[in-house]
């Protein structure tokens, strides 16, 4: 049957026209300081590889060392014959860095989310979450078939106006840690004392967090010294800091196991590769061992920071590895991305609809494998750009 009719070709020359139109570009470089395309090499500020771990030789070896010994292909679902032990091992790590009873992984950050929302409430139940939430926990809300509802971004009290007003048994918060896009953080000690206040559970997804903040990389809860109790349903990522691939819920072993048995993209899912386990134990082991690179991480956020503020663009209130630059049309951020790309900078424009229409922005990410001359290179080619985009 033909797809004429669901007017593609249409719909595709509309995103051209709004210069919203995405392709991948492929690059032929491991992740890192520095991107290669076509023969090209570029400094990378693109990457969310925040700690620097992604092609850390004590990651690579575990990888290769696992996949040498229990092949590539995990072969089936976890609760089929996939469960390997280097996936109990990974798990009762988690929980314990985590500060929680149990773990459960999860192939990738968006099923997780949609599995664990949908595995909770259902017809009848409120889930309320940030308006800013990354697209999977939005999605995760929507097809969960509970009464769904967004508040104004960290705007506590219109969080709990929209929670007093439901007059279901079960309400879910769902919130980033910090947010992918904007790069500030939740207000957690009021989510925690909302969500205690309207009787409601939280859930955090900490993708661009865990391993970044808290004293010992623990993620947002650590950070504002919150407990594993007041944070039940915690989620974070292994594509971002630890560098490798998948994702996982730590909470209560009752959490754990009920979501072992009713979240179906789980139970149906390929488990992720036992090598890719034993990769991501030896990221853990590094994050919890190696606390210089989140301090450093920290002194090239200020940095940078500071001289862009000082060059007088309109950067967003983050003070997290995110660091947006915001200029507002999508011609403009496209415009300022080429023209920092001729000069040998990877630096994404993000636009609608993953950001607010006149939000467009670069969105500048900063890795513990960056050097500070590669920051000061990134602020020259700024302010050598500042006249004609700010």
């Amino acid at each position: 049957m033909s797809l004429s009719h669901f007017n593609l070709a249409t719909q595709l020359a509309e995103r051209q026209q709004q210069q919203r139109f995405r392709q991948c570009k492929t690059h032929d470089s491991a992740q890192g300081s520095h991107l290669i395309r076509e023969g090209r090499d570029y400094l990378n500020f693109s990457s969310n590889d925040y700690l620097g771990l992604a092609n850390h030789p004590l990651v690579k070896q575990a990888f290769m060392k696992a996949a040498e010994k229990y092949g590539v292909g995990s072969g089936s679902a976890h609760l089929v014959c996939g469960h390997h032990r280097e996936h109990q091992a990974l798990e009762e790590e988690l929980a314990a860095f985590t500060g929680r009873e149990a773990a459960i992984l999860f192939s990738t950050g968006y099923i997780a989310n949609v599995g664990v929302i949908n595995a909770l409430v259902g017809r009848g139940d409120f889930v309320v979450e940030d308006r800013l939430n990354h697209a999977s926990l939005l999605d995760g809300g929507l097809s969960s078939g509970a009464s769904f509802s967004r508040y104004h971004h960290n705007d506590i009290a219109d969080l709990t106006r929209r929670l007093a007003k439901s007059s279901s048994t079960k309400k879910l918060i769902v919130s980033d840690g910090v947010f992918s896009m904007d790069g500030d953080m939740a207000l957690m000690p009021e989510l925690v004392q909302v969500s205690q206040q309207q009787q409601a559970a939280l859930m955090i997804d900490d993708a661009h967090g865990f391993g970044v903040l808290g004293k010992t990389g623990a993620g947002i809860g650590e950070h504002f010294g919150c407990s594993a109790e007041e944070i039940p349903i915690y989620m974070a990522t292994f594509g971002k800091a630890l560098g490798t691939f998948g994702a996982f819920i730590s909470g209560s072993r009752e959490l754990i196991d009920y979501l072992t048995n009713f979240a179906r993209p789980y139970i149906y899912t390929t488990a992720m590769p036992p090598a890719i386990a034993a990769a991501t134990r030896q990221s853990l082991t590094l994050l919890a061992t190696e606390h210089w690179r989140r301090d450093y991480l920290q002194q090239l956020i200020q940095r940078f920071r500071q001289g862009v503020i000082e060059q007088g663009w309109q950067l967003m209130a983050s003070q997290t590895a995110i660091q947006p630059i915001l200029l507002g049309e999508e011609s403009k951020a496209l415009a300022l991305s080429q023209a920092l790309a001729e000069r040998g900078f990877w630096v994404t424009a993000i636009r609608p609809p993953t950001v607010p229409v006149g939000q467009s922005r670069l969105r500048v990410t900063l890795t513990a494998s960056h050097s500070e001359a590669d920051i000061d290179c990134l602020l020259k080619a700024l302010a050598t750009l500042r006249a004609d985009y700010v």
